[in-house]
């Protein structure tokens, strides 16, 4: 299995322990990444001021793995979303279609609409399969109670993703957690937006409404949190502790990449693996209560 790794704008810049454990997690399934060095932004930043535009940024980045014959699997869920969504127009809407042709005429580009787009924790659950991730446990995650964050553009627009799953009560991703031996949870603000779109305009705004999923979880008694986003990411974990000192709390909650999780499952090393010492959130007492061998493992993170 062999796909085009889209890695967008902000994972290589502040996601680097997205990056490598998702690397490793695909190593270990066999889904083979190829780096395309022509890609570049999806279109997505764009989108609010210039659809046309971002469309033929979209198509673009399409254009670039159809070339090679290979399927798109990206990691961040706005990357995702948006190329879809300018995938499915345009091999639904002719007049779509004829003008982003126009935008990349000038550039020596066309594009068919043969590429699929899809998101990693898709391609683990469609290619993959639940029961091969259970396999692949060796320290199953029993104990832990690890809520899933599915942020907004994971499964939206529904079309764009085939339906692949409900937007209104998702559950792809507790099922992951659950093959790895984790208890999910569910929770009033489980679908709720992070606020990070609001971040560059009103940061108080946002803060607060991640403050509401930080301390519904802290009641909760979460050990930790999974997402896949990004941006998700640097609300929950980046932001933690300013949302804290906002608050006047202490939350100390792990906030985990979704590779970064099914790793621990599966015996990786937590540094050298899955980049856990990059995480601002610090990670030792979620890995002492794993065990001894991966608590020992963390002190090179402390």
């Amino acid at each position: 299995m062999k796909y085009a790794a889209f890695l967008g704008c902000t994972i290589p810049v502040r996601s680097q322990n997205y990056e490598l454990s998702a690397r490793r997690i695909c190593e270990l399934f066999g889904l083979e990444l190829v780096d395309i060095p022509e890609f570049s932004c999806c279109g997505f930043p764009v989108q609010s001021t210039d659809i046309h535009t971002a469309n033929a940024m979209a198509i673009l980045q399409l254009s670039y793995a159809e070339e090679r014959g290979l399927d798109i699997l990206s990691l961040c869920s706005a990357c995702t979303a948006t190329l879809a969504e300018a995938n499915e127009k345009f091999n639904h809407d002719e007049q779509v279609r004829e003008e982003t042709l126009s935008y990349l005429e000038p550039l020596g580009r066309t594009y068919k609409g043969t590429v699929r787009v899809r998101h990693l924790a898709r391609v683990l659950v469609e290619d993959v399969g639940l029961e091969a991730i259970k396999a692949k446990v060796t320290h199953p995650l029993e104990g832990l109670v690890v809520p899933s964050h599915y942020g907004c553009h994971y499964l939206k627009p529904s079309e764009a993703h085939d339906h692949f799953d409900d937007p209104e009560d998702a559950h792809t991703l507790d099922n992951i957690v659950k093959a790895l031996g984790a208890t999910p949870l569910d929770y009033l603000t489980k679908f709720k937006c992070c606020g990070g779109a609001l971040l560059p305009f009103d940061e108080t705004l946002a803060l607060k409404m991640s403050g509401r999923k930080l301390d519904e979880l802290q009641e909760r008694n979460a050990d930790a949190m999974v997402l896949f986003c990004p941006f998700c990411s640097v609300m929950y974990d980046d932001n933690q502790r300013k949302i804290g000192e906002m608050n006047s709390k202490e939350y100390n909650l792990p906030v985990l990449y979704l590779p970064q999780l099914m790793g621990l499952a599966m015996g990786l090393d937590p540094k050298a693996d899955l980049g856990l010492n990059m995480n601002r959130v610090k990670t030792k007492g979620l890995l002492e209560k794993l065990g001894l061998a991966q608590a020992k493992a963390a002190k090179d993170e402390s």
